[in-house]
């Protein structure tokens, strides 16, 4: 007889990749991608994976949107998630929904070095807070918090605080955005569309030169062209500044974890671009931020390994 399989999913906006998992490890050469475009829903894609098994004892599903009691909705795509139907589907597995950040906050206890490049070494000990900063399509922050063997990340939407200016730069920034949106929160120079508004904005302030996308500022950027190098810098003394305000605010001794895709391509190139400096910005405090390590994490697969081990947790507590 089959043994009974647990599966993770991962919801994004493009692609949706399932895979299994047993003991709390991804099995990653059981990984599979699925366009999303080509499906209605999550459900004739798990019923397309599973078709070679009989049983199915847990499924955890992250997914870029908010997520309560159970449900969740896609921020960029038609789908819901049920918890309760998904269930009845597979024959009464176990089924958990987490938000894809709270997935990748699963995962960063469990993650060795070579899934992660340090860009601040700090100093490593043992600590239960850690701080996932991501950086996407949007912008959001999570604590993690270890108790035991359990692992808990509590939801935020800590992206849409307000965007603040020190400098006369920065003023005129603010000034920019401002009269171009309804709201002004950092999301809208720490992402994928906010890196696009920073361009736009030294475009303006320099009286030159075409807006670009967020693709074509990345390119341009690694050519050296000073435009794209300009919104770069201030890209890179904001988000240290936020990874620095919530550093203090949740003291993450274990560690603050950068992911993401406009992280992963800026990252590399952050601490060149003046992230740490503003990271340390803190007067009397800049020797004490000198103790939180600061990684970029490389792991393509970190939300899936988040899901897998969410899925251990929640069986051993049972």
């Amino acid at each position: 007889m089959q043994k009974p399989v647990s599966v993770t999913v991962d919801i994004g906006g493009t692609n949706t990749r399932v895979a299994l998992c047993s003991g709390g490890e991804l099995l990653d050469e059981t990984v599979q991608r699925f366009r999303n475009a080509d499906f209605p829903a999550l459900e004739p894609i798990l019923d397309a994976y599973l078709a070679p098994y009989s049983m199915v004892n847990a499924i955890c599903i992250d997914m870029a949107g908010p997520v309560k009691d159970g449900v969740g909705t896609l921020t960029n795509l038609d789908w819901t998630i049920h918890a309760s139907r998904l269930s009845q589907r597979t024959g009464g597995a176990r089924v958990a929904v987490l938000n894809d950040l709270q997935a990748q906050g699963h995962a960063v206890p469990y993650l060795a070095s070579d899934s992660l490049l340090t860009l601040l070494p700090g100093q490593t000990g043992p600590s239960d807070v850690r701080l996932v900063v991501n950086v996407g399509t949007g912008l959001n922050a999570v604590p993690v918090h270890t108790s035991g063997a359990l692992t808990l990340v509590p939801a935020a939407e800590a992206g849409h605080i307000s965007l603040q200016a020190r400098t006369a730069e920065e003023l005129r920034l603010v000034d920019f955005i401002s009269a171009r949106l309804p709201s002004c929160g950092l999301e809208e120079v720490l992402s994928g569309r906010g890196l696009e508004h920073l361009h736009a904005f030294v475009c303006a302030d320099e009286g030159t030169g075409s807006p670009l996308s967020a693709a074509a500022i990345k390119d341009a950027f690694l050519a050296g062209e000073p435009q794209a190098l300009r919104a770069a810098r201030l890209f890179a003394r904001y988000l240290g500044r936020y990874a620095g305000d919530l550093a203090l605010t949740n003291l993450p001794f274990g560690g603050i974890y950068l992911v993401g895709g406009v992280a992963g391509h800026l990252g590399p190139h952050l601490m060149d671009l003046g992230f740490g400096e503003a990271f340390l910005d803190k007067g009397r405090f800049a020797a004490f931020m000198e103790q939180f390590p600061l990684h970029l994490v490389t792991d393509d697969y970190a939300a899936l390994r988040g899901c897998a081990h969410h899925l251990a947790e929640l069986q051993a507590a049972t």
